[in-house]
């Protein structure tokens, strides 16, 4: 009888201590396992919809631990962990740039660039020092101009004085332009008998011969001319963009201009552990059918660093460029109103199909009337019949918007992707002769759409603009007084880089916020931007952290 009292007191104590011991560990915090980096004394924004504010992130592995005051946050600091002083800097999650083309980016790295140049002669004198730097070159390449550095519009003469016996080939800002030289249009053998491409412009003087100015379809009779890289050049061009994308605080990438094989290399790079940045790769529609669309799909699925999903479809082009598709006529005399890639019932057509399919979509449409018809594609494709998950769709670019159109965002749940150095890189002034006073008030209208509903997500445009989400967040915070009343919070645009971007691209569960259990991705800033203006001008990323680890530092 004693033996078994003593069992049944045995049994009682070690449960006891058992619950105690669960009680203890569901009360404690993780404050007791190893804590690797802790980022303290800084201006942490969460990216929440409360526009949450806190001190200090501690992080274990590739996630966050911890967002709270100095105080919380320091306690966790181990012997083993590495502390990092913010000074006083903003701290944000990483930068998911929403609309880029990576490998395109870092093969274009070496072009010359014409952003932000006002004359004439300031493109000349970059043009020239770049062929200087370059005397092997074959070709002059690279691009970034706008309409509005001209008097009228660029022509071959003005590239002939610099490029001298090397044919030219210079991209406009907005990527629907090609300024060529006699040299590349003698080499392309375009002449004034040759005729305009289906969707695409040879720019012609009054006697009919082509002026240097090649639009839409047109510049693929010139860049058929230039050698494609290599793969092994592409594999070189990722890795070089991954490295600027650190060093701008970008850690994640929507790459709506992956060309073929991209996602061979991005496969690759993961393989090899040098895909430092995380990548959801588009697939353009119009070019592939939709057996490859499956497999594709079956390849990528999703995946925290890789994966696809997305289908583009290119509906228009550009304002500048007078082929964005208007639903009145260009201001210009004699212009139409824009084309569209695809009729309205051909595009409903597409979409349903994709949809039907588990796709999301991306239309890529610049003009009211375009815009419209996107709308129209996704409200008749309606919600999915088998009860999946909304399919987040979205439209890219949205230069112009109708405002009757605005409202429909919010109510079929369309992802507004937008590039705001867009509205400040290009100027107004030909946007005002091609549109007019009262449609150039309607440009870019990131405001309206995000008081109606819609989810913003920025993204960069690179590299037909620069790799700059600092110079983005400005650009959208401090409009032209023309669309003053388009100009966002900081804590809006910031979200349209981060949180809103994530929700973009179904990954709003894992990133995006500075939030516990979120992925480990974010960027400190050397000032605090949340101060004023001169704070956030002056503003440059000190390091960006992917996944938990330190990729990039700015020399002291």
């Amino acid at each position: 009888m004693a033996a078994r009292l003593a069992a049944i007191l045995v049994v009682a104590i070690v449960g006891t201590t058992l619950i105690a011991g669960l009680i203890v560990g569901a009360q404690r915090d993780d404050s007791s396992g190893p804590v690797d980096l802790i980022i303290h004394n800084a201006r942490v924004y969460v990216a929440d919809d409360l526009g949450s504010m806190a001190e200090a992130v501690a992080i274990r592995g590739n996630k966050i631990l911890k967002v709270g005051t100095e105080r919380e946050v320091m306690r966790y600091r181990r012997p083993q962990t590495t502390v990092i002083d913010a000074h006083k800097g903003a701290v944000l999650p990483g930068f998911d740039d929403a609309h880029a083309s990576l490998v395109a980016g870092g093969l274009a790295r070496d072009g010359v660039r014409l952003d932000a140049a006002e004359t004439l002669e300031e493109i000349q004198s970059r043009i020239t020092e770049w062929i200087e730097a370059r005397p092997d070159a074959a070709w002059v390449t690279g691009g970034g101009w706008s309409y509005d550095m001209f008097a009228d519009q660029p022509v071959r003469a003005q590239l002939d004085a610099v490029a001298g016996d090397r044919p030219a080939r210079l991209l406009s800002l907005d990527g629907q332009s090609l300024w060529v030289n006699t040299k590349a249009l003698q080499a392309a053998h375009i002449t004034r008998k040759t005729p305009n491409p289906a969707d695409g412009v040879i720019v012609r003087d009054r006697r009919g011969d082509p002026t240097g100015l090649l639009k839409g379809a047109a510049i693929a009779l010139v860049d058929r001319l230039v050698p494609p890289p290599t793969r092994e050049e592409r594999a070189k061009a990722l890795q070089l963009a991954i490295r600027d994308a650190g060093q701008r605080g970008v850690t994640s990438v929507q790459d709506l201009g992956a060309a073929s094989g991209d996602l061979d290399l991005y496969d690759a790079a993961r393989d090899a552990g040098t895909l430092s940045l995380r990548v959801y790769a588009a697939v353009p529609a119009e070019r592939t059918p939709a057996v490859d669309l499956d497999a594709i799909a079956k390849r990528y699925p999703d995946d925290p660093l890789l994966k696809t999903g997305l289908a583009t479809i290119a509906l228009d082009g550009t304002i500048d460029s007078q082929t964005a598709a208007m639903l009145e006529p260009y201001e210009s005399k004699g212009a139409g109103a824009g084309v569209m890639a695809l009729p309205p019932a051909d595009l409903a057509r597409m979409v349903a199909a994709l949809d039907a399919r588990g796709w999301q979509i991306a239309i890529d449409a610049d003009g009211d009337r375009s815009v419209r018809a996107a709308l129209d594609a996704y409200a008749a494709a309606g919600k999915r019949a088998d009860g999946g998950r909304p399919p987040r769709h979205r439209i890219e670019g949205l230069a112009v918007i109708d405002p009757e159109d605005v409202p429909r965002f919010g109510a079929l749940g369309i992802v507004a992707s937008m590039q705001p150095l867009h509205a400040t890189l290009g100027g107004t002034a030909n946007w005002s002769k091609l549109l007019g006073p009262d449609r150039l008030a309607l440009g870019w209208s990131a405001r309206s759409l995000s008081a109606a509903g819609a989810h913003l997500a920025f993204g960069s445009d690179w590299p037909v603009l620069p790799l700059d989400p600092l110079g983005a967040l400005r650009a959208a915070v401090h409009r032209p007084e023309l669309h003053a009343g388009e100009q966002l919070t900081l804590k809006s645009a910031i979200n349209a880089w981060t949180s809103g971007a994530a929700w973009a691209s179904f990954d709003d569960h894992r990133k995006g916020t500075l939030k516990p259990g979120m992925l480990a991705d974010l960027v400190i800033l050397s000032t605090d931007i949340f101060a004023g203006t001169a704070q956030l001008d002056a503003a440059e990323v000190v390091m960006t952290v992917f996944d938990g680890q330190v990729v990039f530092k700015r020399p002291s």
